[in-house]
């Protein structure tokens, strides 16, 4: 067999594309669970009162980031992707959400230095509020995720309580290259969409669509 080809296993039932989302599923559950309210709140209002907000994030955060930025415009706020060509000056006034399951990313970091020297406010969407970024933001919003070691989840002991013949290698192929951080977070960041909508009166036909797609 050369190195292109693809091992292709017998046909299953499956099994592992059911255990997998079971695993994300159950991650959200208990990332809601463990969702510090108050710390949610305190980035709603920072939010509705900025001038302007700026989303940072690289890689799958950063398409995450994008997703968030997307449904932010929606509302008509004003809403900017870090790093795009058309992205405008920050300003004191303007608000940075910066997504980071580490929050040690090097390049996000360094920005999130420049946030600080600007004097906006930053607030980090991290499993890690203790990182490097964690420490640099106005308020951090906790999302379980990958450990420091790259290792596994935090939840993974939890979950694979409900699947004791698995070890935590066979963990890693059900939620790989830290899947359960990006998929809470889009699914913790749709749900601030929502809260706003009802925070800001809007609904659903409220929402401002584009119109040259």
């Amino acid at each position: 067999m050369s190195t292109q080809e693809k091992k292709i296993t017998e046909p299953s039932k499956c099994e592992t594309l059911v255990a997998s989302m079971g695993t994300l599923t159950r991650h959200i559950e208990q990332s809601l669970e463990e969702l510090e309210l108050d710390s949610v709140s305190e980035m709603l209002d920072m939010i509705l009162s900025a001038n302007g907000v700026f989303v940072l994030g690289t890689g799958r955060s950063g398409l995450v980031g994008r997703a968030f930025a997307t449904r932010l415009m929606h509302l008509g706020l004003r809403v900017h992707v870090v790093g795009e060509s058309t992205t405008p000056a920050l300003h004191p006034d303007d608000l940075v959400v910066a997504i980071s399951g580490s929050g040690e990313t090097l390049s996000i970091v360094d920005l999130g230095r420049v946030v600080k020297t600007i004097g906006a406010p930053l607030v980090v969407v991290t499993s890690q509020p203790d990182s490097t970024l964690g420490r640099l933001a106005d308020r951090s919003v906790k999302i379980f995720g990958r450990a420091k070691d790259g290792k596994g989840d935090y939840l993974a002991r939890h979950l694979l309580g409900e699947y004791t013949e698995l070890q935590q290698a066979e963990f890693s192929n059900l939620a790989p290259l830290g899947t359960t951080f990006e998929i809470a977070t889009l699914v913790f960041l749709d749900a601030v969409i929502a809260e706003l909508m009802v925070r800001m009166g809007k609904k659903a036909e409220d929402l401002e669509h584009g119109n040259v797609e």
